[in-house]
């Protein structure tokens, strides 16, 4: 690790809410998401982005399962995403998403969204657009088949990948990032950091996730091995996105939001221990992660 790259351990919090403040004040949330056989992922990332505390969150989902998913979370809006004949979304979709984002904050792409030309186009279209963006799972690995991706952001972006995403961003095995997870995720940073709005942030997720800007690190202490089920990712998008969308700092909302994520998996194992632990019994502790805080 470069002495130059400043280590943190104190954990930001949100301010105090006005006791005056509505719903417009607290965050205006976009998840881009959501595919056949894929449908949890988007419903996981806006109901934490609600527990997060985002005044307002909107999904925007292909048209044959965006009315599946509003049924799992009733407190989200959403729009059907146009789709070929295939169910991938078309060209349409990505006029749709640049729509509805000039009334939104923050955008995030990836939970369930699946990978194809269609759902690249969506990645490229938000890597474009100015506002601050959070990128994981499918939004990752389609971001990943793009020539030249880094050159394309326009925004304040966080990625939150694990190991294998990261490996494919990169080209590095699993087992080098693995070795020196710190120096991989700074040293990444850097490299796709952009003349206009600097390095992106990146969470590398795992036992001890790092998250980076490239000139300082913060190495989470939180969490625990019942963690690593399906769905626990697209929980951290949907927190770090509504912390963005509250006025925080992308570093800042990813610091938090790892912390605040790993704290309430904590308090889910203590109660349905490490083995049946789901992703889902994370939005039910959030809360009382905040409590803690």
């Amino acid at each position: 690790m470069s002495e130059s790259i400043q280590r943190l351990t104190a954990v930001p919090r949100l301010p105090q809410r006005r006791r005056e403040g509505h719903k417009g004040d607290y965050g205006r949330v976009l998840i881009v998401g959501g595919s056949r056989g894929m449908v949890g992922a988007v419903a996981l990332a806006a109901n934490a982005a609600l527990r997060g505390g985002a005044g307002l969150v909107t999904f925007a989902a292909p048209a044959p399962v965006q009315l599946t998913i509003a049924g799992m979370c009733p407190c989200a809006t959403s729009m059907a995403l146009s789709c070929g004949p295939d169910g991938s979304p078309d060209a349409g979709a990505v006029r749709q998403v640049l729509q509805a984002m000039r009334s939104c904050d923050v955008l995030a792409i990836g939970p369930g969204l699946a990978v194809g030309s269609g759902q690249a186009n969506l990645v490229r279209a938000a890597m474009e657009q100015s506002k601050p963006l959070v990128i994981d799972a499918d939004g990752l690995n389609n971001l990943a088949s793009l020539d030249g991706w880094p050159g394309m952001r326009r925004c304040p972006a966080v990625l939150t990948p694990h190991p294998g995403e990261f490996a494919r961003l990169t080209g590095q095995g699993v087992k080098d990032i693995q070795s020196a997870r710190e120096d991989a995720a700074s040293k990444a940073a850097r490299q796709w950091a952009d003349a206009d709005d600097g390095p992106p942030v990146v969470v590398l997720k795992g036992a001890g996730t790092v998250v980076t800007d490239g000139r300082r690190v913060y190495v989470n202490t939180t969490g625990n091995p019942g963690m690593a089920t399906g769905g626990t990712g697209d929980v951290l998008t949907g927190l770090i996105a509504a912390l963005v969308g509250q006025g925080m700092a992308p570093f800042e909302a990813a610091v938090l939001g790892v912390h605040v994520h790993g704290l309430a998996g904590d308090l889910a194992a203590k109660e349905a221990t490490e083995v049946s632990l789901m992703a889902a019994d994370l939005l039910d502790l959030l809360p009382e992660a905040f409590k803690s805080l």
